[in-house]
């Protein structure tokens, strides 16, 4: 069975990192992909790259210091196939546990992602999202503050913008382990913030476009997952802190890749991510 599979300290793996488009053209990645399957005008560059189980060692990590945190606990709502329902409940129970987990005042979700890996389904409507094979940061400054002004009332923005905010990823694996593609994550304190990172044009269908992070490779990064992650684990990864201080970690990248380890047995992964502004 899936559970009962040694779990190694470290495995390599294939990951797909940011190469600039080869014409010199400003770099954009399309939320869907056309009909000829691509996601955007740059390269993926591949790079194979060592990632640690964090099993034992979930402590070494917190929010502020690597960027991401692991947490064990259940939702109240499992069945993740009405869009309504997650609205009206796994919101609201979101919504308590980061603020319990945070100790963040406010906190408002603005969207959420579900994705179930289908092997030669393209990925190019809201009811088909894959794992994504491509390290990226959800945010970048400007589009994390124009986040805050899209989903706030303006008579709000203003003032929350004064203060300390974030905007987390809440993933979750849900019906069974994620063995199948889980998810890596690079410690904040191994990045180069100035070197490492370019923005991306993020291309919605409405024209209503954002902005991410593409990741260059480096061999200065450490990278780290929790293998077979259970429905009742769970990882809050930081996307945006405006706490930028030189010690705080302000952004995660992170990627799906394929675990060589994955039993032959393992179901297909399927997650759910809800984003959330986060405010103190």
């Amino acid at each position: 069975m899936a559970g009962q599979a040694a779990t190694p300290r470290i495995v390599s793996a294939e990951l797909l990192f940011y190469s600039p488009p080869k014409d010199g053209s400003t770099p954009y990645t399309l939320i869907n992909a056309d009909e000829a399957g691509r996601r955007g005008n740059w390269i993926p560059d591949s790079h194979s790259v060592k990632i640690h189980d964090l099993r034992g060692q979930e402590n070494s990590v917190t929010l502020d210091s690597a960027g991401f945190q692991f947490f064990k606990g259940a939702p109240t709502h499992t069945s993740f196939s009405s869009e309504t329902e997650i609205k009206e409940h796994y919101y609201p129970e979101s919504i308590s546990l980061v603020k319990h987990l945070t100790s963040a005042k406010r906190v408002v979700p603005f969207d959420h992602t579900i994705r179930r890996r289908r092997p030669g389904e393209r990925d190019d409507s809201p009811s088909k999202r894959q794992p994504v094979p491509q390290v990226h940061v959800d945010q970048t400054p400007q589009s994390a503050t124009a986040r805050v002004h899209r989903h706030l009332p303006p008579a709000d923005a203003p003032a929350l913008l004064q203060g300390r905010f974030q905007i987390i990823n809440l993933w979750r694996p849900f019906g069974h382990p994620a063995f199948d593609w889980p998810l890596a994550l690079c410690d904040w304190r191994t990045v180069d913030r100035q070197g490492d990172v370019v923005p991306i044009t993020l291309c919605y269908p409405d024209n209503q476009n954002g902005e991410t992070f593409g990741v260059k490779y480096s061999p200065a990064q450490r990278w780290g997952y929790l293998r077979g992650m259970k429905p009742d684990e769970f990882v809050l990864i930081k996307c945006f802190d405006s706490q930028d201080d030189g010690e705080t970690a302000i952004f995660t990248p992170h990627t799906a890749f394929n675990d060589p380890t994955t039993p032959k047995d393992a179901l297909y992964r399927e997650s759910i991510e809800l984003r959330l502004l986060v405010f103190y």
